[in-house]
């Protein structure tokens, strides 16, 4: 029954797009491609003139498709990825290029793609929910992004780009119901308070059973329990003054995620098999552990046009506390004895930010560029705890690390594009950014005979390191035609250095890794034909990266994080947007990756050179069809997704325990909208072919077992939205 229920959707949508052909036949109107406007160069620009590869998604597109996190942008963006270590540790990789661990494991390091919500770094404990946002668009820019942009965007960065309180009166509240008892609702607001002063508010409660099942405790784990408010007030005190002031509040509290185990049959005659249930979607855990969130932030933006430009200044305070417990190993020897080993974090992050810049232009319009300054001051307090438990003999082993990091980064950049002729344009860019870490780290035995880790002696140390990077952009644009836009670049990120997070000694806790920094080559072209009945977009690159920065788990004690590696990476993405008849929209892109190791010596004996780059599909294929049209007044819509991508490794060593293999995704949307335009009823389905996709792999060589936690599966609801 829930099989049919679930694929009933699906056929859905599909009848819809195919009683398309026969009833666009009779539609006489031109179709016609919207334009999406972007803030790619932190000003707002058509995307067709944009010399970026970026993908946009408007909050029309959001809906249509049902996304509701970066797992949903992922699988229709071409080379980007997007796992997770638990609910909040997400693993984002764009073109290759990720970090290798959760950000929240290491208080000493950051992100390799970052995200951004309204021009403030996300830098730890995630993004409120999406659907309290109101937002006006997500953007995703591809490979490093170091000139306009705060930090550490060496791989690229995701944008949040929320509506501004506006002078209307607004409303919108939205219900769900879907498989495993999934309840939402969510509502969104905007009303003038005077012609000068607008509100705008949002709250949305997320809930659902858990999509797997603790044989041991007899409960289901890896549900959700999201609470999200927001609040944007926006004054206009004058024709030149434009003044945001917003918060947001995150709430989530629900069981933890933990591990499931794949056990090698072959290994010591099958004996660690003996207790693992072999159903993906079942764990064997002594606790479910827990994940606990509460993030706050506020913001301030100030937009001042001048007589020589639009001064921005965006001031923001981002606090959050992380508590979670993560059973991450539960290996049954000699059943019911259990190995046992736990991780729990205790975490606090202050964040304040603060930028400032001067959109300016000249030479009758010839010119434009922006030049500002960037400050960002973290200050994380982590404790991590560790414990392992051997039953025979039994021993229990607990050690705590209680973690310090103060984090201060400083930038001053500009960049100016200047059109040469009618038709080409030429832009500069550079970016010089300080960064500075201090720390403070304790590692000690709390019980045990030194497990975990087998620390060689307690410790308490400190460490500082500061580093600092030139990243220029060079760009040469060229619009052969009005529907042709033609680019080259060159780009230059840079990737702070850090501290680790856990070190089994004192030597290596307190010494510091260096910074990775990448030179990326790309030319593409932006068109549109027939029309703007056409959008084809193509992006070709070439990535070369040093000394650059590969987490490496040790059994038994922590993952070590080293410059270990250069590598070159390759590629190609093409998008496309058709619109033959009025209604029909077909949406797609394809993106072929080769991103390998040049050089990895990893140790004495193991050597990586020539390997391919964690999260690096070689094909992935995206293929949307949507339908709409009206029928006696009534709006009818339906939508399809497939998404199609080639094996990829979790690590390294390129070994087959830690791969996803290829894998399709199926989802899928109908909806009906009433003739006033104010109830709109929806089915929708997501992962509709059921795949068993991990998204994060941890192999425990000594005991031949890999750890996976795995995305939801197939999951299926209807939804009622109201508008006023």
């Amino acid at each position: 029954m829930t099989k049919h229920l679930a694929y009933g959707v699906s056929r859905l949508a599909l009848s819809v797009a195919i009683f398309a052909a026969g009833h666009a036949a009779a539609q006489t109107k031109p179709a016609e491609i919207s334009e999406l406007v972007v803030t790619a160069q932190r000003v707002e620009e058509n995307i067709q003139k944009v010399p970026i590869a970026v993908t946009a998604f408007s909050a029309a597109t959001l809906e249509r498709q049902s996304i509701e996190n970066l797992q949903d942008i992922a699988l229709r963006t071409p080379g980007f990825s997007a796992g997770a270590v638990d609910p909040i540790q997400s693993n984002l990789a764009i073109r290759g290029i990720g970090s290798a661990f959760g950000i929240s494991q290491n208080a000493g390091g950051d992100a390799s793609v970052v995200v951004f919500v309204d021009g403030v770094y996300a830098g730890r404990g995630g993004t409120p929910d999406i659907d309290a946002l109101n937002l006006e668009r997500i953007e995703v820019l591809r490979g490093p992004q170091g000139t306009l942009f705060g930090k550490n965007t060496v791989g690229g960065l995701i944008q949040y780009v929320t509506r501004k309180p506006q002078n209307e009166t607004s409303l919108r509240i939205e219900g769900e119901l879907g498989n495993y008892n999934r309840r939402v609702i969510n509502a969104r607001g905007n009303t003038p308070i005077s012609d000068k002063v607008f509100l705008s508010l949002g709250a949305s409660l997320k809930l659902h059973d858990g999509y797997e099942f603790n044989e041991t405790t007899h409960h289901d784990v890896d549900n959700e329990d999201l609470k999200t408010v927001t609040a944007a007030l926006r004054l206009l005190p004058s024709d030149n003054l434009d003044i945001v002031l917003a918060t947001d509040f995150t709430m989530q509290d629900q069981r933890g995620n933990p591990r499931h185990n794949i056990c090698d049959p072959t290994f010591a005659g099958g004996i660690h098999c003996v207790g693992i249930n072999p159903d993906p979607r079942v764990v064997d855990a002594f606790t479910d552990g827990y994940l606990r969130r509460w993030l706050q932030t506020y913001r301030g933006e100030v937009n001042w046009t001048t007589p020589i430009g639009v001064v921005t200044s965006i001031t923001a305070y981002r606090n959050v506390t992380l508590n979670f417990k993560t059973p991450f190993f539960s290996n049954p020897v000699n059943p019911p004895n259990e190995i046992e080993s736990t991780e729990t974090d205790h975490e606090k992050d202050k964040q304040f930010s603060q930028e400032v810049r001067l959109a300016f232009g000249g030479f009758d319009n010839r010119l434009k560029g922006q030049v500002g300054a960037y400050y960002l001051n973290e200050d994380n307090d982590r404790t991590e705890i560790l414990q392992q438990d051997f039953p025979a003999p039994s021993i229990t082993g607990v050690a705590t690390y209680p973690q310090r990091v103060k984090g201060r980064s400083w930038a001053v950049f500009g960049q100016a594009s200047f059109a040469i002729t009618d038709t080409l344009t030429a832009t500069a860019g550079l970016r010089q950014t300080w960064e500075k870490k201090d720390g403070h780290f304790i590692g000690q035995k709390v019980s045990g005979p030194g497990l975990p880790p087998p620390l060689v002696a307690n410790y308490d140390v400190t460490g500082s390191k500061s580093w600092n990077a030139l990243t220029p952009r060079y760009a040469l644009d060229w619009q052969a035609t009005k529907g042709a836009l033609v680019y080259v670049s060159a780009t230059r990120g840079f990737k702070s250095g850090g501290f680790q997070g856990i070190a089994g000694s004192a030597l290596s806790q307190a010494t510091p890794y260096d910074p990775e920094y990448a030179w990326s080559y790309e030319g593409g072209a932006k068109t549109q034909w027939l029309d703007n009945r056409l959008r084809l977009n193509l992006s070709v690159f070439q990535t070369d990266y040093k000394d650059l920065q590969v987490s490496s788990l040790v059994p038994l004690c922590c993952v070590v994080v080293g410059n270990a590696a250069t590598a070159r990476i390759r590629g190609a993405e093409l998008e496309w947007v058709i619109a033959p008849v009025e209604g029909l929209e077909i949406d797609g892109s394809y993106a072929r990756l080769d991103a390998k190791f040049t050089s990895f010596a990893n140790g004495a004996t193991a050597n990586y050179t020539g390997n391919v780059l964690p999260r690096s599909p070689k094909d992935k294929v995206h293929l949307g069809a949507q339908y709409s049209f009206d029928m006696q007044g009534w709006g009818l819509l339906g939508r399809v997704d497939y998404t199609n991508q080639s094996k990829m490794y979790f690590d390294a060593s390129n070994i087959s325990t830690q791969k996803q293999e290829g894998y399709i995704d199926v989802d899928a949307r109908v909806s009906i909208t009433s003739p006033d335009k104010r109830w709109e009823l929806a089915a929708w389905g997501k992962n509709l072919t059921d795949e068993l996709v991990a998204t994060y792999v941890t192999a425990f060589a000594p005991y031949h077992q890999v750890l996976v936690p795995y995305a939801p599966p197939r999951t299926y609801g209807v939804t009622l939205i109201w508008r006023m």
